[in-house]
Formats: C-alpha cells, structure tokens, sequence
C-alpha cells in the first residue's frame, strides 16, 4: 500500500498522504462515494482522501460522513474530527478523536507567484519576500497551503485569505508557522513538511503563549 507518508501527531490524531498508485475498482471496492463526481481523477483523489480517514483509524464511520453548506465533510455525532486534501496524485488526510483539524497538500510549482497578492498581506509580503525580484515559490506554496490548512480548520463559512489569517513567525527548524485567526482569535501553530515538489501542511494546535 503506497502510504507515502504518515505521522501520530498525539495520541488521539493521526496525519497520512496517500500516493494514488491504484485504479478506481481498487478504492470502490472499499469505500463508498458520496457525491456524484464525474471527472475521472477527482473521483479517484475523493475515493483515495476517504479510504485513507479509515486507515488511519479502522473503526472511521466514511458511510456517515456528511457535507455541510460550507462544503465541508464532518460526521453528525463527531466522533472523529477530520479534514481531506488532494493535489496530482496524491490523498492527505488528518483524523482526531478530540481536535478540530485542518489539512492541505500541494504540488510547488511556480504558478503560485502570480496570484500572491490575492492571498497574502501587504505585511507578510514584507516579512517573506524582502526581495520581490527573486520570490521564492516553494516558500509561497507553503504560505498558500497553511492558510488552507487554516480555512479548513475553521470550516465555517468564508475567509478574505488576507485579512483574517495573518501569518508570521516561520520556524524552519521545527517546521511551524504561527497563524493569528481574525475571525475567531485564536494563535494557531501551522506545522508543515516539505518533499520533493510537494508540501503538506496541518493545523491542530493553538499557540498556549
């Protein structure tokens, strides 16, 4: 099984990416679909994100989950909070038992350099690109997919990506970035892993200080 990369991230919530090596028979024959997708790949990036909520944890309800209005999945009872992201050929998927969560992985591709003032203050602008001549890209794939992974967290409604989720304090050492959430308040700790030509990012901590 292709699992290309999986964390415990506490003892309640466990962190996965799945690299899609297997056709849609092999997902169907597991996991129901709950929506009707008819693009042939994001209907195997969805069936992949929803076996992987049950890899991660065995005993995962997928045939309860539902969609809000927001369009995010959640399940009724709340027995596990979780949260699904796809990009290519890759499923990420963080599952816990008693944290809200939130997820995003992306391919790094230099595209991102043309929509970054749609996404990013003119504060973090300065803070991360001190020169604007030589942006980096993987490092604005990164911001992009933490204020995803941070959207998804919330999952309540909609976000101005340049307003309400400021980020600051890149720690490239433990692999975090501090978030400070408009719309609730709360100092969220973004964590994040780099691999070639992908990164993946995960809320499910606040900062305590």
């Amino acid at each position: 099984m292709p699992v290309f990369f999986q964390q415990q991230i506490n003892e309640s919530t466990r962190l996965g990416v799945w690299k899609i090596e297997e056709t849609e028979a092999f997902f169907r024959g597991n996991v129901p679909i709950h929506r009707d997708v008819t693009h042939p790949k994001k209907r195997l990036q969805h069936l992949a994100g929803r076996f992987l909520l049950q890899y991660l944890f065995p005993d995962f309800p997928y045939e309860q989950i539902r969609i809000a209005d927001t369009r995010k999945p959640y399940l009724p009872d709340e027995r596990y909070h979780f949260s699904i992201s796809h990009c290519g050929d890759y499923a990420a998927a963080i599952v816990s038992r008693t944290h809200r969560v939130g997820v995003d992985v992306e391919e790094t591709e230099d595209r991102i350099l043309r929509i970054k003032d749609k996404f990013m203050s003119a504060k973090e602008q300065s803070l991360f690109i001190p020169d604007p001549f030589t942006p980096d890209y993987r490092l604005l794939t990164l911001l992009w997919s933490a204020k995803e992974s941070v959207y998804k967290w919330y999952g309540a409604g909609e976000v101005d990506f340049r307003r309400h989720i400021l980020l600051s304090e890149l720690d490239v050492t433990d692999n975090k970035l501090r978030c400070d959430f408009g719309l609730t308040g709360d100092r969220l700790k973004v964590e994040f892993r780099f691999f070639d030509g992908l990164v993946l990012s995960w809320v499910v901590d606040r900062f305590t200080s």
